[in-house]
């Protein structure tokens, strides 16, 4: 399995057979300096419908579009959605965030979206098992760097990638990654959009991987 950073949120996830998953795909406009997304797809996961995660229309392809909480199946691959919210408030201040958890390979995925609130018992009873966590960190809109600390305990995942932090691209109102970063061990920066995953070869200990934008 590959997974690619298209930016913000925006991942293209590869299986060894070709099967290709689009997350949160972005909208391009002002003040927004990622690049268009031109890549096509097997699938869309939607964790909510704000412009900056929910542009469907940008893939290509004739992709079959997941936004619900609950059980779905797309192109033979079952998608898991927990319910949960974009702000700490139930969902007042911003509405309703899906959280999406999926097999590929072999190997566990969950996109956690724009959560916005640490993980009560059910959710992370619903999420179970994590090898690859795709967390939000940069906070204001998301979980900040503390809280996104405290859910990658709650799952202890083998790999955490994360996602949704300030770059010189996207939205200056959030934090960077290195907020994050700070006091942990196990960091790789990686040179690189894109990194490769094989199931008996993921890491024994949490490792942090800080992938580059492609656009």
């Amino acid at each position: 399995m590959k997974i690619k950073l298209l930016g913000h949120s925006a991942f293209l996830i590869t299986s060894d057979k070709g099967v290709k998953i689009i997350t949160d795909p972005y909208e391009t406009g002002p003040g927004w300096a990622y690049g268009v997304i031109t890549e096509s797809a097997d699938i869309v996961t939607v964790s909510h419908d704000h412009f900056d995660h929910g542009n469907v229309a940008a893939v290509r392809g004739n992709p079959e579009v997941v936004r619900r909480a609950g059980r779905s199946t797309a192109k033979g691959m079952e998608i898991k959605g927990i319910a949960s919210y974009h702000d700490e408030a139930k969902g007042r201040l911003r509405g309703n965030n899906t959280i999406f958890c999926f097999d590929v390979d072999g190997i566990r995925v969950c996109h956690l979206g724009d959560l916005g609130h640490l993980l009560d018992d059910r959710q992370v009873k619903e999420i179970g098992s994590v090898d690859i966590l795709l967390i939000p960190v940069g906070g204001y809109f998301t979980i900040d760097a503390k809280a996104a600390t405290q859910v990658c305990n709650q799952l202890k995942p083998r790999v955490i990638i994360p996602m949704h932090y300030r770059t010189e691209k996207g939205l200056p109102e959030i934090a960077g990654v290195d907020e994050f970063l700070r006091g942990k061990a196990n960091v790789r920066r990686l040179d690189a959009s894109e990194v490769e995953f094989k199931r008996g070869e993921l890491p024994a200990t949490s490792q942090i991987m800080v992938l580059k934008p492609a656009l």
